[in-house]
């Protein structure tokens, strides 16, 4: 439950939230090899409205260090900033489970770090699940975090965070080592507890091996259409930036229509034909 209630009488956040049960760990979990989960970062209360009736899970992203702070990674990104997006994204949301992102910094230090923080996001922003990045490395925080009632998303493959040591953004899973390593990870996490697991950028056959390989749903990102579900950065599906990463599908182009409707709004301004007596004030 959102800790903050939207007067939407005099509010521009509408429109107002349809009665509706919100999906639960559990649910989500059960849907192992059956209908696919829909999933898509958000970041603000009104993308959130947007985008809930049609979402099983809102991830509100690290991704938001670049997508809506301009940082050239997500590794500056703090706890602040995803609990005040968390927060934001669960009182714009009924439907959809709402995870955050756990940034870089906030949780490989040792569990008891983890559950510091973890703990702050689900009391600061009402969210269900927090997600982590790291394979069998941090299988011990993942099974230390839900044995205390924290559910976790793990996050394998290409991992944001770990991208100085990656060395960029490149797919992962060519090598057969890196491929076997992978597919560890995935069953590490799994086995310590994670309800879910997000696998990002790896070649496809990877993809699948790891679907098969856990019992838990996996959802991918640049992977296959083989997993799970699915999840992308909703800037990316938006066509919002002139760069896209390769498995991104644009499923429109905002930045077009929002800087043609910017450029309307200058000419007509300049013109002084806005506003007209349909946006002025006048004494009766």
């Amino acid at each position: 439950m959102s800790t903050y209630t939207i007067d939407t009488a005099t509010s521009r956040a509408t429109p107002s939230p349809a009665p509706m049960k919100r999906l639960t760990v559990p649910a989500l979990r059960d849907r192992k090899g059956k209908e696919p989960i829909v999933a898509l970062t958000a970041y603000t209360m009104r993308m959130a409205q947007l985008l809930d009736p049609h979402c099983d899970l809102l991830l509100v992203g690290d991704s938001l260090g670049q997508v809506i702070y301009g940082l050239p990674s997500t590794i500056p990104v703090s706890l602040d900033m995803m609990c005040a997006h968390g927060a934001a994204v669960v009182r714009g949301s009924w439907h959809a489970l709402v995870a955050v992102d756990m940034p870089f910094g906030a949780y490989e230090a040792s569990p008891a770090q983890a559950f510091e923080s973890a703990s702050r996001v689900l009391k600061e922003t009402g969210c269900a699940a927090v997600k982590l990045e790291g394979g069998e490395a941090m299988a011990e925080t993942v099974a230390f975090l839900t044995a205390r009632g924290i559910p976790v998303i793990g996050h394998v493959g290409l991992t944001p965070q770990a991208v100085n040591a990656l060395g960029g953004y490149g797919a992962r899973g060519k090598g057969n080592a890196e491929h076997a390593q992978i597919i560890d990870d995935a069953r590490a996490i799994a086995a310590a507890g994670a309800f879910s697991i997000v696998v990002e950028g790896v070649i496809e056959t990877v993809a699948n091996e790891v679907t098969a390989a856990v019992s838990c749903p996996v959802i991918g990102i640049g992977a296959s259409a083989e997993c799970d579900g699915q999840i992308l950065v909703i800037d990316d599906m938006l066509g919002m930036f002139e760069r896209t990463p390769r498995f991104v599908k644009r499923y429109d182009d905002l930045a077009t229509r929002v800087g043609a409707a910017a450029a309307a709004y200058a000419d007509e301004v300049r013109r002084r034909a806005f506003p007209t007596a349909d946006q002025t004030y006048r004494a009766k």
